[in-house]
């Protein structure tokens, strides 16, 4: 990104105009700095750390060319709750396509495959395991790597 005084920001790869020039989406991207610097564009420098905005509250304070970053960490009982319901959710979508063979066997008193079941287990696993360690938490940081959580492909999977 790009400065130009007064107060406009300049994306790479956008169309701009600056003192009356139209200039085209990639000029920025194929002009030399000479040519930048020679119609007044000074880079922009970013200050700070952009943390992830699912966690964090983002402020960004721009002062000319320099832009810097704030993160707040968002409220942690509010995150976990956020999370385990995501989390919940997530195993619930994956074991709903064979709910269909666990009621099928109930009707018929016959088996579940058990590659199927095992994967089930699998899933019920991850995500006990994942709230648990959510549950364990102790902040924003430590929640972060909680849902980070490797779930089991379904028998049926193919890799590409």
């Amino acid at each position: 990104m790009f400065f130009k005084a007064p107060d406009q920001y300049i994306q790479d790869g956008a169309p701009f105009t600056a003192d009356g020039t139209s200039y085209p989406a990639g000029w920025l991207n194929a002009a030399s700095a000479e040519e930048k610097a020679a119609i007044g564009l000074v880079e922009v420098t970013y200050e700070g750390t952009r943390e992830d905005d699912r966690f964090y509250w983002v402020t960004e304070t721009r002062n000319g060319a320099v832009i810097t970053t704030t993160s707040t960490p968002k409220d942690l009982d509010a995150l976990k709750k956020q999370w385990k319901a995501q989390i919940n959710q997530i195993a619930y979508t994956m074991l709903l396509p064979s709910d269909w063979m666990v009621v099928k066997a109930t009707e018929t008193s016959t088996t579940v495959p058990a590659d199927w079941t095992t994967y089930r287990a699998a899933v019920r696993t991850a995500a006990r395991d994942a709230l648990a360690t959510i549950d364990a938490a102790a902040d924003v940081p430590a929640l972060q790597t909680a849902v980070q959580v490797t779930w089991p492909n379904d028998p049926d999977y193919v890799a590409a």
